[in-house]
């Protein structure tokens, strides 16, 4: 059975999912993944979001080393429910609401999402079935909320090829775990850009509205 790795619920049995309608993360690739982001310093304070998210095992790691907030995002009934009990464990040991959960398709969530919702580390465990155009219309669908400096980390068979990056987003490393292949990207310059100058008029209208 999958488990917390490290943090506040370090050691904690996660709830998985039944039957074989999700590829769980083995803790094998979650503790080199997780290796890796402690080396880039992104999950502290972190907001996080967690696309299909299947029992939602890679958020609520995120969610017991120090991620300020994490969304689970995960259409089936059955795997929504499990995502639910495994971030009301990282809950209860937080002693606050770190992890939430919203059952909705990916492209679906990210249509609805604010136009200023931002997110710092993002996880992306597609099923196997999805092809690489459709992925990269989703990837394309998150450019926009991720925050200047940001890590998305993208899980795929080691057979399947590299995802079509969308405009503004780029890939800066990847690394092969068995059948696993993790792909990590970054936003692009204009992408940063762009995330700047909104904040920066966000924070501009807030003092307008205070004058």
């Amino acid at each position: 059975m999958s488990r917390i790795i490290a943090g506040a619920a370090g050691g904690s049995t996660l709830n998985s999912v039944p039957g074989n309608l999700t590829r769980p993360t083995t803790d094998r690739v979650k503790e080199a993944l997780f290796s890796r982001l402690d080396a880039f310093n992104v999950i502290a304070g972190a907001r996080v979001l967690d696309l299909y998210a299947g029992s939602g095992s890679l958020g609520v790691e995120s969610g017991s080393r120090g991620a300020d907030s994490v969304d689970l995002v995960e259409f089936d009934a059955k795997a929504s429910a499990v995502c639910q009990r495994n971030a009301d464990l990282v809950n209860s040991v937080a002693g606050r609401k770190v992890v939430s959960v919203h059952r909705s398709k990916v492209e679906s969530f990210l249509d609805r999402a604010a136009d200023d919702a931002r997110w710092d580390l993002v996880f992306l465990d597609p099923p196997y079935p999805l092809d690489e155009p459709a992925l990269g219309a989703v990837l394309a669908k998150l450019v926009p909320h991720v925050s200047e400096g940001a890590v998305v980390v993208v899980e795929r068979s080691s057979r399947s090829p590299e995802p079509e990056w969308p405009e503004n987003m780029e890939r800066f490393a990847e690394k092969k775990y068995g059948e696993t292949r993790l792909w990590f990207a970054e936003p692009g310059v204009d992408a940063a850009e762009a995330v700047v100058a909104a904040e920066a008029g966000g924070a501009a209208d807030a003092a307008a509205e205070k004058d």
